[in-house]
């Protein structure tokens, strides 16, 4: 029998929530229930390309399109930006992330909603990719402005810091202490400078020892516009502390997430594409079935919410019950014919799925095991295109 469930629970993958939903309209609930909570806002909008940016499966429907005017695109950003501000904690910052089309502009519109004042920095993220130009130097960079709520910003520099190292530096005199710690020393205008290998060098405001992707890089998922877990893990540990509250409202391969269940914060997120819905939850119950994260002590205490409308497309799903195993041999949801990219199996209460075994490399025909406890087992199944149903089975 069909059922429809608007929220599932997963006891691993978190802690953090997501939101199915375009940002703008979920402001208003995320306002109301975390504002003045949130330490860190990562944004990465679309930039104003022009472009759309088809998901993989059997039809071209996009993820996203960044094809919106100019001037509704600045009222829809400067509506974003407004209620970010809302959500900051006293101590928090926000990091929006953009290129050469509208850095210019959406750094006016943050000096207007944020004020000067509390502007950082500009921080120039240089990276090499293909392509090149003719007409003009190529452009390989990004810019992220930095902005804080108001002067009570936490902020840690020394967390992104790196050892010095062997490395000679400027003629530098290599030297050992009577401690043992080895050094570099030089003499300028009668003063004498020591440095040591062990002392941290801070990243300036331009980066360029962080790569972009590449095609075949291990930590690509496929996903258009795809940032690296290390430029994310070096906003996250600078500005915020263990078990403080990061939230991304353009979600997309759900790079911030990650990066944050990985140092130990809470994540909130949100993201209009249901395949950016498929892509976190893949990506986190993976991350959650690692040896490291299940060597963790507490790991139970790291659950996962997923919210989302209640699905109720026209679907047609051919199984059968087989001792203790139900056998699915066809699945087409939202009568459009895709790849499944997801099933679990497990128990509904209230609309709300807890998902009990779950496979994210599902492929037909596929056998999902049934409880002894004689309760109806209840199906989730999901294609590569975001549709998805929810079934009983007796």
């Amino acid at each position: 029998m069909r059922i429809y469930c608007k929220a599932e629970h997963h006891d691993i993958g978190g802690p953090g929530s997501f939101f199915l939903a375009r940002s703008e309209k979920q402001l208003p609930a995320l306002i109301e229930a975390y504002g003045g909570k949130v330490q860190l806002i990562y944004l990465d909008p679309p930039f104003g390309t022009g472009d759309s940016f088809p998901a993989k499966g059997a039809d071209k429907t996009p993820l996203f399109r960044d094809d919106m005017p100019e001037e509704a695109y600045l009222k829809w950003m400067r509506v974003i930006l407004t209620g970010c501000r809302e959500l900051l904690s006293p101590t928090g910052s926000l990091y929006l992330h953009v290129d050469w089309r509208m850095s210019a502009k959406l750094r006016l519109m943050l000096d207007e909603i944020f004020g000067q004042d509390n502007f950082m920095d500009e921080i120039v993220w240089g990276y090499k990719s293909g392509g090149r130009a003719t007409r003009f130097f190529p452009r390989k960079h990004d810019t992220i402005l930095f902005y804080r709520k108001s002067r009570r910003v936490y902020f840690n520099i020394a967390a992104v810091g790196q050892p010095r190292g062997p490395e000679r530096r400027n003629h530098m005199k290599q030297f050992v202490d009577p401690d043992g710690r080895v050094g570099f020393s030089i003499r300028s205008r009668g003063k004498l400078y020591k440095y040591y290998e062990d002392d941290l060098v801070y990243p300036t405001d331009v980066w360029t020892d962080i790569e972009h992707l590449q095609q075949k890089d291990k930590e690509r998922l496929g996903y258009p516009t795809q940032k690296p877990e290390a430029l994310l893990e070096r906003i996250i540990l600078a500005s915020s502390r263990e078990g403080d509250l990061v939230a991304d409202l353009f979600s997309g391969s759900g790079t911030t997430a990650a990066a944050a269940v990985k140092t130990g914060r809470r994540f909130l997120a949100v993201d209009a594409s249901p395949v950016a819905l498929i892509t976190l939850r893949k990506r986190l119950l993976s991350l959650a079935a690692s040896p490291t994260l299940l060597d963790e002590p507490g790991i139970a205490q790291r659950p996962m919410n997923l919210y989302y409308p209640a699905e109720r497309g026209k679907c047609q799903v051919t199984c059968a019950r087989e001792g203790s195993v139900v056998l699915i041999t066809e699945a087409m949801l939202n009568r459009r014919p895709a790849p499944l990219a997801y099933a679990a199996i497990g128990r509904e209460k209230d609309r709300v799925f807890y998902p009990r075994y779950t496979l994210t490399k599902p492929k037909l025909p596929l056998q999902l095991p049934l409880t002894d406890d004689g309760s109806p087992a209840v199906i989730q199944l999901v294609n590569a295109l975001g549709d998805q149903a929810f079934f009983t089975v007796g």
